[in-house]
């Protein structure tokens, strides 16, 4: 029983250290990020992706660069855009920019995982784009696509923002509107991170190497062979189905991930995975129906696997993959150092309570509402467990 409640202690102070760890970056990011929403304009992109061409496709990935990070809030923008006119194939590039490619998830992954990482991110979702639009090119759905189109006619607005000349940026409205956008983006992604760092906390403390060994053939093995590879990029996807953390969440697991010995290509094959869980699978098959869900769960899946392979093999070429024996896991840290992360902490807190004030002093005036879809009671009801296990945990460690 002492040692069950050791491990809840450690467990907690884990989830709370890897939030430590990344909360600067998570601010950073999202200021970022908020600030080229309101400053950049929607409506003038979404008339240039009318085809399936180069330019199309090139400014969805672009669009999504500048977008949001949440999985859920990429749908809602992704249905939006292709409700507007823009073909499936610049939609879909759009999606996967806006959960591969942005800022915030590069800043996280750096702190988590290292450099390595952050290239097979950005080179990855670059990759992911242009598998999923060749996947596209050659399956050729157009059935699909009709009616999916028939399904979203006459659907309304998607809330765009004018955009905004970038002289203004010293401006006291311009500034409420980034606040806005800031606190949007925290309310669309807190309970993911809350989950998401729980259930990393958790594994760490609780779940033995040998349990990774035995689902990630060839764990902890430095060169695991073709096949040992290509079952753990098949099994990462299938692990996050069943664990549905959002693509900010999910960094801290894929750490622990590669701290118990998954290769670099199941690593990056669960972090690209943030699109093929559950809860996305049901809202897209109630925004376009279940046979284009499952056609888009597919195309996903298929050139994740491809894109992880390619980006082991490609590192492992030039012999840049990542040495898990010099590798120092983020659990084993010391978090709460009065160090540079610290100060960072603090300065970026006190932004991020600055622009929480600018929000409150707004909000009666700008009501916006964003909802998880239908895995939202399952959501709310797995916060509430994490709250309670989390301060249970920290209250143990007082003893």
């Amino acid at each position: 029983m002492a040692n069950l409640l050791d491990k809840w202690s450690e467990a907690a102070i884990t989830s709370l250290g890897f939030f430590w760890m990344a909360l600067w970056a998570f601010v950073l990011g999202y200021l970022i990020s908020s600030i080229i929403q309101v400053m950049v304009s929607r409506s003038e992109m979404r008339k240039l992706m009318g085809d399936d061409g180069v330019k199309s496709v090139t400014i969805g990935s672009v669009f999504g660069f500048i977008s949001s990070s949440c999985s859920f809030a990429a749908l809602a923008t992704t249905r939006a855009l292709f409700q507007k006119g823009a073909n499936f194939a610049p939609s879909i590039a759009f999606m996967l920019a806006s959960t591969n490619l942005v800022i915030e998830l590069g800043f996280v992954i750096a702190l988590f995982l290292g450099w390595q990482f952050v290239v097979g991110e950005y080179v990855g979702g670059i990759i992911l784009i242009l598998l999923a639009w060749l996947f596209i090119l050659l399956t050729n759905p157009k059935k699909l696509i009709k009616q999916a189109r028939e399904r979203n006619r006459e659907e309304g607005n998607d809330g765009d923002n004018k955009g905004h000349n970038w002289s203004l940026i010293l401006d006291k409205d311009i500034w409420s509107a980034i606040s806005q956008k800031y606190m949007m983006e925290w309310q669309m992604v807190w309970k993911d991170v809350l989950i998401g760092f729980t259930v990393a906390g958790v594994i760490s403390a609780f779940v033995p190497t040998a349990f990774f060994e035995w689902m990630f053939i060839g764990a902890g093995n430095n060169d695991p062979g073709f096949w040992a590879l290509l079952q753990q990029t098949l099994i990462g996807p299938v692990a996050a189905f069943f664990t549905f953390i959002g693509s900010m969440g999910n960094i801290p697991l894929a750490a622990v991930l590669f701290g118990e010995g998954v290769a670099f290509a199941g690593v990056m094959a669960f972090i690209f995975s943030d699109l093929v869980v559950l809860p996305i699978l049901r809202i897209n098959a109630r925004y376009y129906g279940w046979k284009m869900a499952m056609y888009i769960l597919v195309m996903l899946f298929s050139c994740l696997v491809i894109t992880s392979l390619l980006l082991h093999y490609g590192l492992q070429v030039f012999d840049l993959l990542p040495d898990q024996s010099q590798w120092t896991s983020p659990a084993e840290q010391d978090h709460f150092k009065l160090n540079y992360q610290f100060w960072l902490n603090v300065f970026f807190g006190l932004a991020s309570l600055w622009m929480f004030i600018g929000w409150k002093r707004q909000q009666h005036g700008h009501e916006h509402h964003h909802s998880h879809g239908g895995g939202q009671p399952i959501i709310n009801t797995l916060c509430v467990v994490a709250g309670i296990w989390l301060a249970t945990g920290l209250t143990l460690s007082l003893f």
